[in-house]
């Protein structure tokens, strides 16, 4: 049986932790993954002083933070219409990067034939080749998803070396970015230390 959306959010919230403003992290200011960008998006003026700032982000609170994913990141995009498989995973990484997390899902749903344009945006096209694409791999597609997570995770580390302290722990091992990605995939799938350590070697 599926975790209700309530249950995902806050398991997403517990992963996400409290306030850091990470200068590596190109969101800025964040607490219980929120961004201080979201917040001013949404104008959520907490202290009442006009703007939107740290000291908002400071002020979120996990039952606040939670209407949020719900509202903003799993029913405002759609992510409820996606086979059930998927939801979470979605959802997850919805919070995590914004519109990324439908991308990846409609590059993979290209590479399984499906005719979509990728734009990170859950409509009725996207919806159907979701829904084909599991029909014709059940057993899959969460493990297809949650492993082109995995492989953004590192292309993105590739690309911005501050971002690499996220995919590779100061031990070597796997950072947050890749243990969050594999949650979602079937043991069977998970990289072994020797072959996450061969795929980040490039970076020294």
């Amino acid at each position: 049986m599926m975790k209700s959306v309530e249950a995902i959010a806050e398991e997403i919230l517990s992963r996400e932790g409290g306030y850091v403003n990470d200068p590596d992290d190109p969101g800025g200011a964040t607490n219980f993954g929120v961004t201080i960008g979201t917040m001013r998006r949404l104008r959520l003026d907490l202290d009442g002083d006009g703007r939107v700032t740290t000291a908002d982000v400071r002020a979120l609170d996990r039952r606040q933070a939670k209407e949020i994913f719900i509202r903003d990141y799993f029913e405002r995009p759609r992510i409820g219409e996606l086979p059930e498989a998927l939801q979470a995973s979605v959802f997850d990484m919805y919070v995590n990067a914004g519109a990324a997390a439908i991308e990846i899902l409609q590059r993979l749903l290209r590479d399984m034939g499906q005719a979509i344009t990728v734009d990170g945006i859950i409509g009725p096209r996207t919806i159907e080749a979701a829904r084909i694409a599991f029909a014709t791999a059940p057993n899959h597609l969460a493990d297809a998803y949650g492993i082109a997570r995995r492989n953004y995770y590192y292309a993105l580390a590739d690309r911005r070396p501050g971002s690499r302290k996220y995919a590779r722990r100061r031990d070597g091992g796997k950072g947050g970015w890749i243990a969050r990605a594999e949650e979602f995939i079937a043991p069977r799938y998970h990289l072994t230390a020797d072959e996450h350590a061969r795929r980040v070697a490039v970076w020294g």
